[in-house]
């Protein structure tokens, strides 16, 4: 380090000496060529000189303590280096130590294990003479050898397996029942969150053709009033959009936006569409509609033959007439229940009057259930009560769907009829030939397992009864069967709703008497 010092400082000697011979040749040039400016020139030069010492001297400092610095950091890393090593070796003596105690312990530890190892063979050879013994006696007692007691054992086992897994799979079951209730719930509200939109958009709009475009200037008025007025006076919302020709009549009450409809093509019929003209013609429309949905009432108890209804039934029944339900007419549906009915009450000679009565009521809580909360059955037995209906079709209306308990064969005959119309091929768009199909799919599944003799698909194919062999198949096995024929439909078959799987497993003793 000193060596580079010395060298430095001589280099920087020389410098200074080089430029210094290099001023004074300069200079003598300055005194040959101006003697004028000699002694300014000179006064210069020496200043040059001294500035260039004083630069020199700075450059010397500075550098000599960036070097100190430099050697000092160098110094203290290599001091914190010959301290870790120390730490490394007094902790390497350390761990050396513990590992000789490890060995020792571990040597004293295999030894004592071989000594119990050979204690542990001498006692296996005594244990397996005295099991030896006890075999013998055990053969000798129960007068069974060790194979048929084997069998004897496995078989008292997986009785007792087979009931537990039963358990398990009842626990099971529930479990998952009651999961799927509510997985159900989060399934049903996304099916009816992706669905509503089209839904609601067949189900819930009308639309008005137009002869020309300037009748949409006329609809809406000047700064919109017509269209308010309308919409006022009719509580439909109108859509007047850039589709050329149409304007679209929204509203979730049928009978509000048939009654608009109604109103609407009379307004665009006449021409003449101003807020005094929009109310007379809806004022007209609400008593044409009033008056067709009497008739359709009317025309309906008529068709059945049904008699002495109040009025506010009647014209409940002819509100069924704008009314839909899986893509069937609630009007004609109720009709075709009141048929079915009276043809069922007639063959078990109960009153067919009364029969009628029940099919043609029972959905009647459908015209109001969008205005009321609770469901249409709870609706309907409201107001047929009101209405001073019999007790049996206050309870056919309310038990028809099995909402509450059925207390008369009307219920039943109405919840027969239900099912009947609803179930009926081409009644919910439902081709006849995919009905047959599903009916026969759902049949050949029950029949494919061992035990099973006979299928039956009923309900429109929401249910399957299935008959078992009493001797082929036990009460456990018949659980096993419903189930897997249950699990098998879900995995083959693609339908709507669910499936009811009835098993059957009776045994019928037949004797005679001679």
């Amino acid at each position: 380090m000193e060596t580079t010092l010395v060298v430095g400082l001589v280099c920087l000697a020389l410098g200074a000496t080089a430029s210094y011979l290099v001023l004074s040749r300069k200079l003598a040039q300055v005194k040959e060529l101006a003697q004028q400016a000699a002694s300014s020139a000179e006064q210069l030069t020496q200043e040059s000189i001294r500035q260039a010492e004083i630069r020199s001297k700075e450059e010397l400092l500075q550098r000599r303590e960036e070097l100190d610095t430099e050697y000092e950091k160098r110094q203290a890393k290599i001091t914190e280096l010959e301290e870790r090593l120390i730490r490394r070796e007094e902790n390497i003596e350390k761990k050396t130590e513990v590992i000789s105690k490890k060995e020792n312990y571990i040597e004293t530890k295999e030894s004592r294990i071989s000594d119990k190892e050979k204690a542990l063979d001498d006692k296996q050879g005594e244990l397996e003479s005295a099991i030896q013994e006890q075999h013998e006696q055990l053969q000798t007692v129960a007068h069974l050898s060790a194979d048929e007691a084997k069998q004897q054992l496995l078989s008292q086992m997986k009785e007792e397996i087979s009931d537990e897994t039963d358990a398990l799979i009842r626990q099971a079951t529930k479990r998952v029942k009651e999961e799927a209730e509510n997985e159900a719930r989060d399934v049903i509200t996304l099916a009816i969150q992706r669905c509503a939109a089209e839904h609601t958009s067949n189900n819930t709009v009308s639309s008005i053709d137009l002869p020309s475009d300037d009748l949409k200037g006329r609809v809406i008025g000047r700064e919109g009033r017509n269209i308010r007025a309308f919409e006022r006076a009719t509580g439909v919302d109108v859509i007047v959009d850039d589709t050329p020709g149409v304007i679209v009549l929204s509203a979730f009450d049928p009978v509000r936006r048939e009654t608009a409809r109604r109103a609407m093509a009379e307004l665009v019929q006449d021409g003449r569409i101003h807020p005094a003209r929009i109310e007379d013609v809806v004022a007209t429309a609400k008593k044409e509609m009033d008056e067709v949905i009497r008739q359709a009432g009317e025309q309906a108890a008529q068709n059945v033959d049904v008699r002495n209804l109040h009025p506010r039934i009647v014209n409940l029944l002819g509100r069924l007439k704008f009314r839909t339900s899986y893509g069937q007419n609630v009007l004609d549906h109720v009709q075709e229940v009141s048929f079915i009915c009276g043809i069922i009450a007639a063959e078990i000679h109960a009153d067919p009057a009364m029969g009628r009565r029940a099919g043609l009521l029972h959905d009647i809580g459908k015209a109001v259930d969008h205005e009321m909360e609770g469901g249409h059955p709870a609706i309907g037995m409201d107001i047929g009560r009101r209405c001073n209906e019999p007790p049996e079709i206050v309870n056919a209306i309310g038990a028809h769907h099995y909402d509450i308990e059925p207390t008369s064969i009307y219920a039943v005959l109405a919840n027969a009829g239900d099912a009947i119309s609803a179930s009926r091929p081409g009644a919910r768009r439902e081709s006849f030939e995919r009905y047959i199909k599903r009916l026969e799919r759902l049949e050949d599944v029950a029949t494919s397992f061992q035990g099973v003799d006979q299928a039956y698909a009923i309900q429109a194919g929401r249910e399957v009864r299935v008959i078992v062999s009493s001797q082929k198949v036990n009460d456990k096995g018949a659980m096993t069967i419903c189930r897997d024929i249950a699990k098998n439909i879900e995995q083959e078959l693609t339908y709507p709703g669910e499936v009811k799987v009835t098993l059957v497993r009776e045994m019928r003793i037949t004797e005679y008497a001679r």
